[in-house]
């Protein structure tokens, strides 16, 4: 079966979403071949990237286009619209995507028979496609301004509620992801696949790092706590922060504590409450880092805490597990199916709880091998690999029904039930 995807404009800047689809693309590039389907990359870049030379398993599809292509689409559809609106005066008038365009023409070219989206998103509807979960927030905590700000709440929604009904398989990495699911849009339970998701390849095989460079590159002490994660409200700095000043307050514990990400708005803020709580001294904010350096910051820190409001799936802690970094997070819907015992759960709302599990890391050096060793066995049990092996199944049981038919779809008129 020939199955198209759609590698995003995503850059290593947004976090798990680079990292999955990053995952799923090295995956297909070692072991597609043996699904014996053809995969199509949809691509906003210019060239292949040089992994796909002299694969037969793997096509490339660039979307790009020049300045002057995409004057000429805009003149071009403007002017579709213009003759539609004069020939049906009581149409709306509306002037077509470009990008919708391009890649419906590109699909029914390509004789695409399926789509397999990596996120909440399609190429096309008018061809059947598995698309993937990460969690469906806005239904569950629909206050997080990330998720119900400037029309977002309404956007995610329309955009699910259309998605998910029309999609042959929806994959999900937990049962709680799946009970979501069919809490929400009603989906036949034997429409969503649970396939968890995998520990990213590139702590798996990471590489002996210098600890003095990383020290030195972003000027920070040893023996820190370390939490990667964007500055959106829901990702909870100010409780661990709340967290950290209270060991400070109470058992006159201080360690430095090291956020890395990007902004998505809240930085500024958190800044503002670290200094307001008198821990400038201790918080060390980093910015985006690359991989290389992620690395080197797990495997330095006592500890990573990643105490999130939102699940049921989160990456960073099993990048952490497989760097031997031992893991606090938070006790979210799912957790416990996707971490297992290699990790300390703490309910995020609760600063003590939090400052507890962090104590309980820097005093007790047994429990803290024992959650390495056991981060260590969780890690290695599922790769991306096993991952689109498990997908390589869902795609050969939608292709027994997508068989049944021509591509492009012939035209059909239907008088009542047949």
């Amino acid at each position: 079966m020939r199955v198209g995807i759609l590698l995003s404009h995503h850059l290593a800047e947004i976090g798990g979403g680079y990292t999955f689809e990053a995952e799923v693309f090295q995956s297909l590039v070692k072991v597609g071949a043996a699904s014996g389907h053809t995969f199509i990359l949809f691509s906003w870049q210019k060239e292949p990237p040089p992994q796909l030379r002299s694969l037969r398993h793997i096509e490339f599809i660039s979307l790009y286009r020049s300045f002057q292509e995409k004057l000429h689409s805009i003149l071009s559809r403007t002017a579709e619209a213009i003759i539609n609106k004069l020939q049906h005066p009581t149409s709306q008038f509306k002037i077509q995507s470009g990008n919708e365009k391009l890649i419906t023409k590109l699909i029914q070219n390509s004789n695409i028979e399926a789509v397999w989206s990596l996120g909440p998103h399609c190429l096309t509807m008018e061809v059947p496609y598995i698309t993937t979960v990460w969690d469906l927030q806005h239904r569950l905590q629909p206050y997080f301004p990330e998720v119900s700000s400037k029309g977002q709440w309404n956007l995610r929604e329309k955009s699910y509620s259309t998605l998910l009904q029309r999609s042959a398989f929806i994959l999900v990495g937990t049962y709680a992801g799946r009970a979501e699911v069919e809490r929400f849009y009603q989906i036949p339970p034997e429409r969503i696949k649970v396939i968890p998701f995998p520990t990213p390849q590139f702590t798996l095989n990471a590489s002996d790092c210098s600890k003095q460079v990383i020290f030195e590159k972003y000027n920070i002490p040893d023996k820190y706590l370390f939490y990667p994660a964007q500055f959106w409200a829901h990702k909870n700095h100010a409780n661990l922060l709340l967290a950290v000043k209270w060991l400070r307050d109470k058992y006159n514990l201080t360690f430095p504590v090291v956020f890395s990400g990007s902004n998505k708005g809240t930085q500024q803020y958190i800044k503002e409450l670290t200094a307001e709580l008198e821990l400038s001294k201790q918080v060390y904010f980093v910015g985006f880092v690359p991989q290389e350096d992620l690395i080197s910051l797990y495997r330095n820190a006592f500890a990573l805490t990643f105490v999130t409001f939102f699940g049921p799936d989160n990456l960073p802690p099993l990048e952490a597990f497989a760097l031997g970094c031992p893991v606090i997070a938070s006790k979210v819907t799912g957790a416990e199916e996707q971490l297992g015992d290699a990790a300390l759960l703490i309910d995020p709302k609760d600063p003590e709880h939090i400052a507890s599990a962090i104590k309980l890391l820097w005093d007790d050096i047994p429990v803290r091998q024992k959650l390495i060793e056991r981060g260590f066995e969780r890690a290695m049990k599922w790769t991306g690999q096993d991952y689109v092996k498990r997908v390589f199944s869902v795609l050969d049981e939608l292709e027994s029904i997508r068989r049944c038919w021509s591509s492009p779809v012939p035209d059909m008129k239907l008088g009542g039930c047949q």
